[in-house]
């Protein structure tokens, strides 16, 4: 019973914030088209009551990693599904589009406002906002990314949400070993790029002395010009402090692809997430 109380004292703090959030989402999104959410599947799906799935694009909500077993519930994955049913269910909607319109599933690939008693409600901004979820993008679908991030890093550094729990922490890219164990997960790595070389048709951002081991951040050579024209100039980044976003990989150590500028954020007064946090970390629960 406690336990229930508290989640739902969770929830309803999580709500009164919710309810000054006023979606803009001015990224040149197109028109809208209007639907009903039935309910939710979790905290990133919304089910309308025409028959459709609607995946939240630019919006990652706390999710186990592929392939996790164990019987124990992974943190905060409850909580953002309770708050989107709370924001969603039952409510008018507003879906707009960026690039691709549907997966390979068939699910719409949309950024959602709830409309609610004269209430307009993102709900990627505000799941974002309240630390229910992380900023995300792919290359076909990243016109929200530049807000949604700024959102992201606000809820960041108030530790709100997921940002308080150590399962979603900033990781250390000079810690080979624990992102070893994260392979296959969407994580935000960042470090000192040691070194940057070039082979096999791609650039990589090697963050230590054995790129054979070490955590790297690899770039297809055709890709280099758009990270040019987002002025990130890979060449250049030898030395600087980097952070990355993306889905791990190993390919000889922990990797993570980067196919989109909005993966890779350089770090210019040198001052990582671990300085800010002075390595603090909460247990998760």
């Amino acid at each position: 019973m406690e336990i229930k109380v508290r989640r739902f004292a969770y929830l309803q703090a999580i709500l009164c914030l919710f309810a000054a959030v006023e979606g803009h989402a001015d990224c040149n999104l197109s028109a809208p088209e209007r639907a009903t959410v039935a309910s939710v599947e979790d905290g990133n799906t919304l089910l309308l009551t025409n028959g459709r799935t609607v995946r939240l694009i630019g919006a990652l909500a706390p999710a186990p990693p592929l392939g996790w077993r164990d019987d124990k519930p992974w943190p905060m994955v409850s909580n953002a599904k309770a708050a989107l049913g709370a924001l969603a269910e039952g409510k008018d909607v507003e879906l707009k589009f960026d690039g691709r319109h549907e997966d390979r599933h068939g699910h719409l690939l949309a950024h959602a406002f709830i409309l609610d008693g004269g209430q307009r409600i993102w709900l990627q901004d505000a799941l974002i906002g309240q630390g229910l979820a992380r900023a995300y993008s792919f290359s076909d679908n990243r016109a929200c990314f530049g807000e949604l991030s700024l959102r992201e890093a606000a809820a960041r550094k108030a530790e709100r949400g997921l940002w308080a729990v150590s399962a979603y922490r900033v990781r250390d890219a000079a810690d080979a070993e624990d992102l070893g164990r994260l392979v296959h997960s969407y994580q935000l790595v960042e470090g000192r790029v040691a070194a940057v070389g070039e082979g096999a048709g791609r650039v990589y951002l090697n963050f230590g002395a054995d790129w054979r081991k070490d955590f790297t951040i690899s770039i297809e050579r055709k890709d280099v010009a758009a990270f040019a024209a987002a002025s990130i100039d890979l060449g250049s980044l030898a030395g600087k402090h980097v952070r990355a976003r993306g889905w791990l990989q190993w390919r000889g150590g922990p990797e993570i692809r980067a196919t989109h500028a909005e993966q890779i954020e350089v770090l210019e007064d040198g001052v990582t997430e671990r300085d800010r946090r002075g390595q603090k970390e909460t247990p998760s629960p």
